[in-house]
C-alpha cells in the first residue's frame, strides 16, 4: 500500500464523495457525520472547522479527539486490503474510515456500523 498522496489531500476534497456515496444508496449525510464523529471524536463545530481550512487527511487523524476504542472491531477487505493488517497507523485510519462508509452504503444498520 504505497499511495500515500491521500495523505495530504484535504479531507474536504474527499469529504463530498462519502456523502454521494452515502445519498446515492438512500442514507444521510447527517450519518455520515455521525460515522466520522464516532470514529474520530469531532463534533459539528471542529470538523466544520477541518472543512472550512481544508485541513489535510493526515492532520484530521493527527488532531482527532479521540479515535474510538472500538476501532479494533473494524474488520474487512477495503480497496483490496484487510484494514487489520494494514499496519500504517494513518493508513488504517483513512480505511477505516472508507469501511464505515461502505458498510453504510451497503445498508448496513448503524448500530452495526458503530460496533454496538
Amino acid at each position: 500500500m504505497q499511495n500515500t498522496r491521500i495523505f495530504t489531500t484535504a479531507f474536504a476534497s474527499v469529504y463530498p464523495h462519502y456523502i454521494t456515496k452515502a445519498e446515492k444508496k438512500g442514507r444521510t449525510k447527517e450519518e455520515v457525520h455521525q460515522i466520522i464523529f464516532w470514529l474520530t471524536g469531532y463534533d459539528e463545530n471542529s470538523f466544520q472547522e477541518v472543512l472550512n481550512n481544508k485541513i489535510d487527511f493526515k492532520t484530521f487523524f493527527a488532531d482527532a479527539p479521540q479515535m474510538n476504542s472500538k476501532v479494533a472491531l473494524i474488520k474487512g477487505v477495503i480497496c483490496g486490503y484487510r484494514v487489520e493488517e494494514i499496519e500504517d497507523e494513518l493508513m488504517r485510519n483513512i480505511r477505516y474510515l472508507d469501511k464505515l462508509i461502505d458498510e453504510l452504503a451497503k445498508g448496513k444498520k448503524m448500530e452495526k456500523i458503530l460496533r454496538s
